[in-house]
């Protein structure tokens, strides 16, 4: 099983900013997906945004503009710049993988604790 580790949380003030990153246990290689989601207090957990092993990308309203995923197939490792933060980015951020693209029958596997985003107003 894939696993995963998650860091670069923290507590920041409305309209900063914070890089995520997820460490990933096996090398990327060949087709994948990768993707963040946050679970909010009292929310259930939602997407973020995604990104295919061919680049392509693709984010929820929330997230765009203001977020950006990235991946570094050689380091294993996924990123998601986060600037102009609102209080309502307050969340446990977790990222997700599959071995296939993104739009593929097959869940997301998730594997870390999470990282803690916190946005003071």
């Amino acid at each position: 099983q894939v696993e995963m580790m998650e860091s670069g949380g923290g507590s920041v003030q409305a309209g900063g900013s914070l890089r995520l990153s997820c460490g990933v246990s096996t090398y990327l290689y060949g087709r994948f997906c990768m993707a963040w989601f946050r679970r909010a207090p009292g929310n259930q957990r939602e997407g973020v945004a995604t990104i295919d092993s061919d680049g392509t990308t693709s984010y929820k309203d929330f997230a765009k503009g203001r977020f950006i995923i990235s991946v570094d197939s050689a380091e294993s490792t996924l990123y998601l710049q986060m600037n102009s933060l609102k209080p309502e980015d307050t969340a446990i951020y977790y990222c997700a993988a599959k071995s296939e693209l993104c739009n593929g029958p097959n869940r997301l596997n998730f594997g870390g604790p999470g990282t803690q985003v916190t946005v003071s107003s």
